[in-house]
């Protein structure tokens, strides 16, 4: 039996690093679009762009997206997609996917993946995808998340870092490191339970979110529990530098 779910794909126009990334053109269509036709592949019941800009609104319905216009104070995508919940009055036990708006190239079959994960753990609060780090280039580089996790797939930690460390590959220090045996790259999605999701948007930042920039951490010290498994497929590169546009663009054309 198929996992029955929802998407929503937080969208905001002020990104540090590439303002208006939602609407940058790739090959011929908005980032936002790309995304969105790659999530109604997935079999979700709904999907939703949430934002809080009207630019990005007005192109999203231009291309047959449901839109959701959202606060503009939120600092984190889950935050949003939690106003969302509230507002369409959905279910505590339902499941909603965050589908970050910078991944044109995520396969619709991890996002199903994700959703499926989290059923099958009842106990968890959120679940997400990894899949192995394959060059040290990207194990030591901060825009490449890593996770590690303990032996029942729940995660004990993400990091902008490289972890886990491997001592012995350093034998000089740092710029000495040569192994990134067992690394995994966390991919920026996430399924959640909506009561799960509610919970968190309540709580306040937390010190490593805030130190890394990254809002999963936020669950993670909260006691909330994540459940990581290996992507079926290759994610595909996101788009967090200018670097990354023109790689994406030149895959897409």
């Amino acid at each position: 039996m198929s996992t029955a779910f929802k998407i929503v794909i937080p969208a905001r126009y002020a990104s540090t690093r590439l303002p208006g990334k939602p609407l940058i053109e790739l090959a011929g269509r908005p980032m936002i679009q790309w995304v969105y036709e790659r999530a109604c592949y997935a079999g979700a019941a709904h999907v939703v762009v949430a934002t809080d800009d009207e630019r990005i609104a007005s192109v999203a319905r231009g291309f047959g997206a449901d839109v959701s216009m959202t606060d503009a104070s939120h600092v984190s995508g889950s935050d949003r997609i939690a106003e969302v919940a509230r507002t369409r009055g959905w279910g505590a036990q339902d499941i909603v996917v965050n589908v970050q708006g910078d991944e044109p190239m995520l396969p619709a079959v991890l996002i199903a993946q994700a959703a499926a994960l989290l059923a099958t753990w009842p106990q968890a609060d959120i679940a997400t995808l990894a899949t192995p780090i394959t060059s040290l280039k990207a194990f030591m580089d901060p825009n490449v998340v890593k996770v590690v996790t303990d032996r029942t797939q729940r995660a004990l930690y993400f990091s902008r870092a490289p972890i886990p460390w491997q001592r012995d590959g350093a034998p000089a220090g740092i710029s000495s490191q040569q192994s990134f045996a067992d690394a995994r790259r966390h991919i920026g999605l996430y399924a959640y339970r909506v009561a799960s999701l509610l919970r968190l948007s309540s709580l306040a930042p937390t010190p490593h979110e805030q130190a890394e920039k990254l809002e999963q951490l936020r669950a993670l010290e909260n006691g909330m529990d994540i459940r990581v498994a290996d992507a079926a497929e290759p994610p595909g590169p996101d788009v967090n530098t200018a670097d990354d546009l023109q790689r994406v663009q030149s895959l897409l054309r």
